[in-house]
């Protein structure tokens, strides 16, 4: 069975009672071994869904890439209208944080932000926490399938930085659909793309990450037309090597510097043999028990199945946190989102909250999760509480502000190529001078 409807607690009732670049990657080669792990049986339900996972013992190293954040030895500068962009490091060991340990990062003391605070420059990609929005772009008021109250421009100013979401392939199209394109369909991925991709644009010092849910387990290269028409794949980050173990991925400075800021996943049929920068999720990530009814919330790894401590170690990982109850009317099973204890589900410290999951966690994993991934994310006991927990696991201030800003909220920058320059020195030997 393929997974159950999800629809907000609050409307059913009412419904129910209603009448009827990739151009960019080319010269891209291949070598060396892969070593995938036996196929698994899928849980939760999800049919005969089923997938192979890389070991991280055995990699493929992708020649030919905009970085590497092992074995940097060179300098990378790039001249702007009223600066430069200077990147210098020697060894990863001194610009390489351990992503066990936040509070490791030296304090820097520049002004201008990467990913709304300054001490994230010099952070791995790996060692930061974001807050994700679940089904973002299904945000459509008074819908049975909506995740969301504000649209994905809205998210990315109030301060999401991880975009989730189905996807499903129509008549040679892909769709963002909701589990069925008759229960809630946003239109093409590709427009969604766009918008993401302008937002970019105008926030030159934001590192974001996309995971794809691809329902319809349709080849990889059915996604690159989107992302090229929408002019997401100027951003695209394509990894060095095949999988990135947790040390391996690079800083948001770098990142930031290369200008590749987009990483993106693929929960199933990913080949980065053919889309190297289309990311299989479970090579690089694993997730705690989804559409959770559980508010215990246990920080355990469902997917993929059968995955070795060693490699749950070595990976990133997303803690699923949008709570759900589970219905059955007329026969047709509903998992509905519990918004009536958004309040405290989305809260920073009490039974069943976002904060207490997320210290669950770092006891249980001895880090922070990569990802909090929630639902209608502008609600908790205050404005922003989910953010605030996301600080908290990278310990800094939460600085911003929520919810449904129009501008960033995270740095409030201008494009590229206007008047904007600042100097950031890091202890360690890292130097960036942003323009």
């Amino acid at each position: 069975m393929r997974p159950r409807w999800t629809v907000p607690a609050l409307m059913l009732a009412a419904a129910l009672a209603a009448p009827e670049e990739i151009s960019e990657t080319a010269g891209t080669t291949i070598t060396g071994p892969v070593t995938t792990l036996p196929v698994t049986e899928e849980p939760l339900e999800i049919g005969n869904i089923t997938g192979t996972y890389l070991s991280m013992t055995t990699t493929t190293i992708l020649s030919g890439q905009q970085h590497n954040a092992s074995n940097e030895t060179e300098s990378d500068s790039t001249t702007g209208e009223k600066g430069t962009i200077t990147l210098s490091a020697n060894s990863t060991t001194e610009t390489t944080v351990s992503p066990t340990s936040t509070s490791a990062t030296p304090t820097p003391v520049n002004t201008r932000p990467c990913n709304g605070y300054v001490e994230f420059c010099a952070r791995n990609y790996s060692n930061i926490t974001v807050v994700g929005a679940h089904n973002s772009p299904f945000d459509r008021p008074g819908s049975l399938a909506s995740n969301q109250y504000f649209d994905v421009t809205t998210q990315l100013n109030d301060g999401i930085r991880f975009l989730q979401f189905q996807t499903h392939y129509l008549n040679g199209t892909m769709y963002l659909c909701h589990t069925s394109c008759d229960l809630l369909n946003v239109g093409p991925l590709e427009d969604y793309l766009r918008t993401v991709a302008d937002w970019l644009r105008q926030n030159p010092y934001e590192v974001i990450s996309i995971l794809i849910g691809n329902f319809d387990l349709v080849k990889p290269t059915n996604f690159t037309t989107p992302v090229e028409n929408s002019g997401l794949s100027k951003f695209v980050y394509t990894p060095p090597k095949i999988p990135m173990g947790l040390h391996d991925w690079p800083t948001l400075g770098q990142m930031i510097l290369s200008g590749k800021r987009a990483v993106m996943f693929l929960d199933y049929e990913a080949n980065q043999t053919e889309v190297p920068w289309l990311l299989d999720e479970f090579s690089h990530m694993w997730e705690t028990p989804f559409s959770p009814t559980d508010r215990d919330f246990p920080c355990t790894v469902q997917r993929p199945p059968g995955l070795t401590y060693g490699d749950s170690k070595n990976r990133l990982y997303m803690a699923n946190h949008n709570l759900n109850l589970e219905v059955t009317i007329a026969g047709l099973e509903l998992l509905v989102p519990n918004t009536a204890i958004l309040n405290e589900t989305n809260a920073v410290s009490g039974y069943g909250s976002l904060g207490w999951m997320a210290d669950n966690c770092t006891e249980l994993w001895h880090r922070p999760p990569t990802v909090l991934l929630v639902d209608f994310y502008n609600v908790g006991n205050f404005n922003g509480s989910v953010f605030e927990v996301a600080a908290k696991m990278n310990n800094v201030t939460y600085n911003g502000k929520c919810c449904g800003s129009t501008t960033s909220a995270a740095s409030g920058l201008r494009p590229l190529g206007m008047a904007i320059s600042f100097v950031l020195t890091v202890m360690a030997h890292a130097v960036f001078t942003l323009l």
